[in-house]
């Protein structure tokens, strides 16, 4: 991909709690004459983007329609608790979910876990948002669950979160819309995001190309003439003397007479 071929931008969406920050810095040094346009959306909203072109590729939060979208898992985030500072739960390092049993625990209408049965008690109405839900428990009124990187997103003074390891993790990933061949410039990303280096291959792996018979024909005169330099009776080497035996001394030329006779004594 060069010259006019390539394109002049490229758009990446991002839920929250999401950073970008590293992959952005390592494309600008990769690509300086493409330029990375970050596009902000809601857990709920990024898929749709995708699908509609409204960004060529996002980091999302799965699960995402693979049907319309393709995309490679990155990581799970840890689930956290967010409580007051001054809750009893702020003695332990880690909470189970048994002990929220007796907590209010609110569930936002964008919650992002994917709970098979709700811990705790129910709040009497759900709130509409996390940010929602995080005045809520700084009101005292319950607890909430959410991807670390969203406690730390929502940080008040008087809240703080400890990690629930028996809670849903949230998995991110990065998506793009399904099509038979991964434009370039996402395929660059997606190198980028995996750590591959600047000399590395791209996506999809080259198929090795098949000798040509004319390629086998040398390969095999090649072959030949090795295997002639190294044999005896046409102009190869001389034949070294075995290992730890001397040569016969004042033998005659041909190969007989290596030995002298002792003289008779007298």
């Amino acid at each position: 991909m060069t010259g006019s071929d390539i394109p002049s931008s490229f758009r990446l969406a991002y839920v929250p709690g999401v950073t970008p920050t590293k992959w952005v810095r390592v494309w600008r040094e990769r690509l300086p004459g493409t330029s990375l346009e970050l596009v902000q959306a809601t857990a709920a909203e990024a898929p749709e983007l995708l699908a509609g072109g409204g960004a060529d590729a996002g980091l999302v939060r799965l699960p995402v329609d693979r049907s319309v979208l393709s995309a490679i898992p990155l990581y799970t985030e840890t689930t956290v608790v967010v409580i007051p500072k001054d809750h009893v739960a702020t003695a332990a390092e880690e909470v189970s979910l048994a002990e929220l049993s007796d907590e209010i625990v609110l569930h936002p209408l964008d919650d992002l876990l994917d709970w098979e049965t709700l811990p705790g008690r129910p709040a009497v109405e759900r709130p509409a948002t996390t940010a929602d839900a995080i005045e809520l428990v700084a009101a005292g009124v319950g607890v909430l669950l959410v991807p670390q990187s969203l406690a730390r997103l929502h940080h008040r003074k008087d809240l703080t979160y400890r990690p629930v390891p028996e809670a849903p993790g949230s998995r991110v990933a990065l998506s793009w819309p399904e099509a038979e061949i991964t434009p370039d410039l996402v395929e660059e990303f997606i190198g980028i995001v995996r750590g591959r280096t600047v000399n590395s291959t791209r996506g999809r792996a080259a198929t090795p190309p098949r000798p040509t018979s004319k390629a086998k024909d040398k390969a095999k005169d090649k072959a030949k003439g090795k295997r002639a330099g190294t044999g005896g009776g046409s102009g190869g080497g001389r034949n070294k003397p075995a290992a730890g035996r001397k040569p016969p001394s004042g033998g005659r030329a041909g190969g007989q007479g290596g030995k002298r006779g002792k003289p008779r004594g007298r």
